[in-house]
């Protein structure tokens, strides 16, 4: 990913966060004649398992992905939050031209598949617990009968992706004078996209960090 010095995060644990609070995202894999193979699915993250972290997740059985990740090919792990196009209008600054900013992370390494039933139904429980957090009445994955789950078990893949590269990309406006970033904030914070209202939030607490 092309990371400019000020858009660079330049923090593992901004990165971390991101991949936790942005956790449905896209998995690349290189596939047959050195063509991308890519599925949309959550993921969970280790932080605290190897250098960079361990991403966790499971895939359907019949999904052709799997044998990418079975054969242990490069797999990339795009995690992309608020985005929004930002207006020259905003601006104190003239000339200028519209851009769009986000934030987001890769997280690439080498697949390697969680065979072990009791450690694929683990992951499956801990998956249904991490989404049902906040639920006034949670669903519980042990209200599910053994005999289901052992069934569910064999038509699912579950994977773990040692992380070898991270990257975090923070494009917020930092690179555009203050009266610049004050004024997209603005004009962001006025939409009625609830997106662009969450980009203006990054990019207000960017600079607060910045001050």
């Amino acid at each position: 990913m092309y990371v400019p010095k000020h858009f660079d995060p330049a923090d593992a644990a901004w990165c971390h966060a991101l991949m936790a609070r942005e956790s449905f995202a896209l998995l690349v894999s290189t596939g047959a004649e050195g063509l991308p193979f890519a599925t949309h699915l959550p993921l969970l993250l280790d932080a605290d398992r190897g250098p960079h972290g361990t991403i966790v997740g499971h895939l359907a059985r019949a999904n052709p992905h799997a044998r990418l990740l079975a054969e242990g090919r490069p797999t990339l792990a795009v995690f992309q939050g608020p985005h929004a196009y930002v207006s020259p209008g905003w601006y104190a600054t003239h000339p200028s031209v519209p851009t769009w900013n986000y934030v987001a992370v890769h997280a690439s390494g080498r697949p390697r598949l969680l065979e072990e039933p009791a450690r694929v139904t683990a992951l499956l429980a801990r998956m249904v617990a991490t989404y049902e957090t906040g639920r006034a009445e949670p669903w519980r994955f042990d209200s599910l009968a053994e005999d289901y789950v052992t069934a569910m078990i064999r038509a699912i893949v579950a994977f773990e992706l040692p992380i070898e590269r991270l990257e975090g990309k923070a494009k917020l406006s930092q690179n555009r004078p203050v009266e610049d970033q004050v004024g997209a904030i603005g004009g962001l914070e006025a939409s009625a996209d609830p997106l662009a209202r969450a980009t203006a939030a990054l990019m207000a607490e960017r600079s607060r960090a910045k001050s």
